[in-house]
Order: structure tokens, then sequence, then C-alpha cells
């Protein structure tokens, strides 16, 4: 099963933790009564600390336990490394760092400790945030002094709420400096590769796509085109093999681990923990077609990732319709360390949540859509064929509002449909689809797109009322020319205007959708990965649903319970905190 349209499934579990449902979760597989490990478990080794998944969050933890003078092990199931990381944009949300300070934000620890506390609630301890604060920064600084590492700050990228108090709408967000994969030698062949490959020859940063897209039409646009190709050049004729975004972050963080000289155990999947007197002592791991057991001396830190591709976890915890072919999280995410540590007795919460975005299920792999929903020149609507949402509003909000109101029953929402016409399709990027050029039969033999020379003929491809849709788009059009949207405030905040175009006028969000042909994009619920796990404390150790600490065990990533709770401060909000809680759990055995 890799998703689901049955509607009549039970609610969704509530906000509140999921208690484990496996008592004392001893691995009976693996140990026997008193703890004595079975005869037929191979000893593959001893480690002060094992670390399970060789995502950011992962290597982080060995990074440090490794830079604090402990032995460390990092198990990882994929036959590569880098997981969700080094498929994404490797944008880092870390208020107050050194590189944002450096570059002139004005940030302070008061500004982002009320800003984060506006954004999460009370849902979130506050300890559990401070400790994301305080340590982020040297948690930074930490990784790039052990590592090839450096950063930039993503200059004008806002805060997801910027009109929060103490949000920035310039931005607190970081990402990857370039690297040379040669600096991985024989292991770059082991990285996972991009969600999205950058086109050869070319250098492209995270910030860099804000303005390919709009390179057809903007003086900076082409100017930022030419920059990446005279990179790409630059690091040809030097011999490099440049990495940027998740492909550099990931890459960076595995050549320290390499200079630490910590082995990373590829194609080794976790099976379960091992237990002695009620305190995590090791794992069982499958390595080379032998199961056998690692035994951690100080500590065991889950890093693997989240559920996003199990079907079954999707179905018990979240909500309907959902689909595990809608994510573009890591496909070896199937939840083996959070199921791992509820046999261990952690609670989990969070669980029906993710990294939302809207996504177009596009023949192979979904698209998760940033830029193509807030350029001026398009809308959403349901399948009553109105507008419900502010489309430029952060992604996680998006789908939120989707599934909302998709439960109300007031018309569907699951799918909605992106529709723009062909003035957007001459002037900006669509995925990779550079403007005026047709998009791939494909996409529309498989049911994501759809063109139309008329509204009415649009309307009755994607099955909305034609009379609706007139509607709906004539009175977009008048807010459009006004360049206001009172029913939903596109264009209200810093954020909105940061995937938009400059030179429409006056609201770079808006323009009216009025020249044949006309396109509609099916829009799913996709993410990132889900963000609900293991529920630790601010020291990243896992605890039972009384709050009591499992001793040796620790959680980090989107295998633990994501400290935005709810909601998503800013662009990283996935990265920057999992890199911080590996960092304090690292830390944190260290200290013990």
């Amino acid at each position: 099963m890799t998703e689901s349209l049955d509607r009549s499934c039970p609610a969704p579990p509530s906000r509140r933790a999921v208690l484990a449902g496996a008592g004392a979760g001893v691995l009976a597989a693996a140990v026997l009564p008193g703890g004595a490990a079975r005869a037929a478990e191979t000893p593959l080794g001893e480690y002060d600390v094992v670390v399970v998944g060789s995502g950011a969050a992962g290597m982080t933890a060995a990074l440090t336990a490794a830079g604090r003078g402990l032995s460390v092990l990092v198990v990882e199931k994929a036959p590569t490394f880098g997981g969700s990381a080094a498929r994404s944009g490797a944008g880092i949300w870390l208020p107050n760092n050194s590189v944002i300070l450096g570059a002139g934000v004005p940030d302070t620890p008061q500004k982002a400790a009320q800003y984060l506390s506006a954004v999460v609630g009370p849902e979130v301890p506050a300890d559990r945030q401070q400790a994301f604060l305080s340590n982020g920064p040297r948690m930074l600084d930490f990784v790039m002094a052990h590592s090839p590492l450096r950063f930039r700050f993503m200059d004008g990228y806002s805060d997801y709420y910027p009109n929060l108090p103490g949000g920035l709408p310039n931005g607190r967000s970081i990402e990857p400096d370039q690297i040379d994969g040669n600096v991985l030698g024989a292991e770059l062949a082991h990285l996972n590769p991009a969600y999205m490959p950058v086109p050869a020859g070319m250098v492209v940063f995270s910030q860099d796509y804000k303005w390919l897209n709009l390179a057809a039409v903007s003086a900076k646009g082409l100017a930022v085109s030419t920059e990446c190709l005279a990179r790409g050049t630059k690091a040809a004729l030097r011999g490099e093999k440049p990495l940027t975004m998740g492909q550099a972050l990931a890459a960076g963080l595995r050549a320290g681990l390499s200079r630490a000289g910590v082995p990373v155990w590829l194609n080794s999947p976790l099976v379960d923990l091992v237990q002695e007197g009620g305190a995590v002592t090791g794992v069982v791991v499958e390595k080379g077609g032998v199961r056998g057991t690692v035994r951690a001396r100080k500590g065991v830190v889950i890093g693997s990732g989240g559920f996003e591709h199990n079907a079954a976890m999707r179905a018990q915890y979240q909500q309907q319709p959902i689909g595990t072919q809608w994510s573009v999280g890591a496909k070896e995410n199937t939840g083996d360390g959070i199921r791992a540590g509820q046999r261990a007795g952690a609670a989990l919460a969070l669980m029906e949540d993710a990294w939302w975005g809207p996504s177009i299920p596009l023949p192979g792999e979904p698209y998760f859509c940033l830029a193509e929903r807030t350029l001026p020149g398009g809308l959403i609507v349901n399948g009553a064929g109105t507008r419900f949402v502010n489309e430029a509003a952060p992604y996680s909000d998006v789908v939120h509002v989707m599934y909302e109101k998709d439960r109300a029953a007031t018309g569907s929402h699951i799918p909605a449909w992106l529709i723009v016409d062909q003035n957007y399709r001459n002037k900006y990027l669509f995925k990779d689809i550079l403007p005026t050029l047709p998009f791939p039969d494909a996409w529309y033999d498989a049911g994501a797109a759809r063109k139309a020379w008329t509204w009415d003929a649009l309307a009755g491809q994607i099955g909305v009322p034609a009379g609706a849709l007139r509607a709906t788009l004539g009175r977009f059009n008048a807010q459009a020319w006004n360049g206001a949207d009172p029913d939903f405030h596109r264009g209200d905040t810093a954020y909105d205007h940061y995937y938009t175009d400059p030179n429409v006028t006056p609201n770079s969000c808006l323009a009216p959708v009025w020249a044949p042909p006309f396109y509609a994009f099916r829009i799913v619920p996709g993410d990132l990965g889900t963000k609900g796990g293991i529920v630790t404390d601010a020291r990243a150790r896992a605890l039972r649903a009384d709050g009591s600490v499992i001793r040796g065990l620790w959680a980090a990533g989107n295998a633990s319970a994501a400290v935005m709770g709810h909601s998503y401060a800013g662009a990283g909000s996935t990265i920057g905190p999992a890199m911080t809680f590996g960092y304090v759990a690292a830390n944190d055995i260290a200290d013990a």
C-alpha cells in the first residue's frame, strides 16, 4: 500500500503523546531474560556511542561525540549516507549563529526566544525551546571547526511569520557553502543523490532558485544564472566536483567523520535496541547478511528519520487521504528507529503531523511546490472551484488548511488544483521546465496536469463547477489588478513576497489569470518527511509516558517529536533543530 484515499478510517490521534503499547520493550529476539545476548547473535563490536542514521542529526551527533573523545559507530540502513538531508535544499534555521551575526543580521537571544515561543506555542516545553536556541550557535561553530563545512546567509529569505514578535523579515536561515566532492574520495559514490539535481555545468545555491525562476523576466535573474554557470566553469577548470545544498551538507559532515576516524556502516539496518536492567546498552543490526549486536558503553542516539514511507504507520497515525508516494523524504525512512524506541518504552508525540507542502504527484516522484504557487498569475482552487487559502503562505500551513477544510465537508480540498495561464508560463521556470516550453506528455497522462483553452473547458477537465470557477477567476483577477487580496491576504507579509516577481506591481504576488491556454496542476498534501517521533527532553534523552528517562537512549531529527511542534519557524526548521539536538545528545553522553 502506497496511498490510501479511504475516508472511513478512524480520526487521527490527538496531539498529545501517543503512548507506547509494547510494555518494557525488552528485545525478545535478541536478549534472553536477564539481558544475556543469545548465542545466535554475532557480536559485531563495542563502542562508547552507537548512532543510528547518517542524516544531518546522526552525523552531527557522531561528529560531536568523536570530538569529545568518544569512540563512535554510525549504522545506516541505506546503501548511501546523507538521508533526507542530502536530498534537500539544506536551509538551516539557527537564530543568533555566527554566520548571520557576521552578516549584520540584527538578531538577539531575546528576539529569537520571543519569536520561537510565538510560533510553536506552549505545546513544546520552554526548556526544549531554550535548549535549541542556546545550543544551535555552538553546534554550528563546532561543525565548522571539525569539518570542511562553511555556511552562507540566505539574505532576504524571511522568517515564515515575520509579523510575529521577534520575527525577522530578512530572515535567519543559512545554507552550506560550496564543497569539492573530491574531499570524500571514493566515498563520494555513496552520497545519497539530490531530490532535484543541479543543472549540468552549474553551481547553484538554494537562494539562487528564487532568481533562476525569474531569469526570463529579470536582469538580476539573468545575472544569477550567469554567475551559476561561471561557478561551474571555474570548478571544472580546477578539477573539482562541486557540491551545494544538501549534497554539500552531507558530504561535509561525512568528511568530518572520516577525519575523526568514525566508521559508517552502510546497508546495516537497525533491527532493535538491546536493553539490560532497564537501560539501552546497544543495538541489533543486520550487516552483510549477518544479524548481530553492537554494544554501546555510554549510549545510543537514534537519528534514523521519520516514517513517511511506512504506509501502515501513516494509516495508523495520520489523517486521510495520505500517500507515502507523495513524500520526498528518503525512501528508507520507514520509522524503524521510532518503533524501536517505542518498544523500549518511549512515548511518541506529533505522529499525526509532517513537514507538509503542496505537491504535484508527477510520474516517478512528487514535486514539492515552492515558487510555483507563489508567483503572480496563479491561484489554487478546491473541488468546488473556489479559493480557500493564501497560496503564498508557508507551505506547511497550506496543507494544514487543506486537511482542516477537507474534514469540514464544505467541498473536497484534496486534491486541489493550481491554475496558471500562458502569460505565467511564458515568464517563469516551472520545476525544471524552461518558460514557453511544453510540459511533458507524461504529466498529462498521469493526471498531474491539465490544459484547456477556456475556463469552462478547464473546469470540465478538473471536475469542478464551471460557473464557480468563472466566478472565482473573475473575483481573483479583479483583486489582482488592484494589488490586494482581502479574501486571503496574499502579499501581506515579507515571506509572501520571497518567491515572487518584483517587476509585477502593485503586488508582486498577484497577477490576473487571463491568457489562454490555461493549465491546472493536481495538488496533494506532500511532505519533506514526518515530524512525529520519540518524546525527548531538553537534553535529547528519550522519555517514557510518565516523563521518566530511558537510560542509555537519546533521539534527534525526525525520529523525535519536533521542537517546532505543529508549526515551522523558517527555512531550515527541520535541519537546524536536527543538527542541534544531535549535538546536544552527544554532549550529554560525553558529560555523563
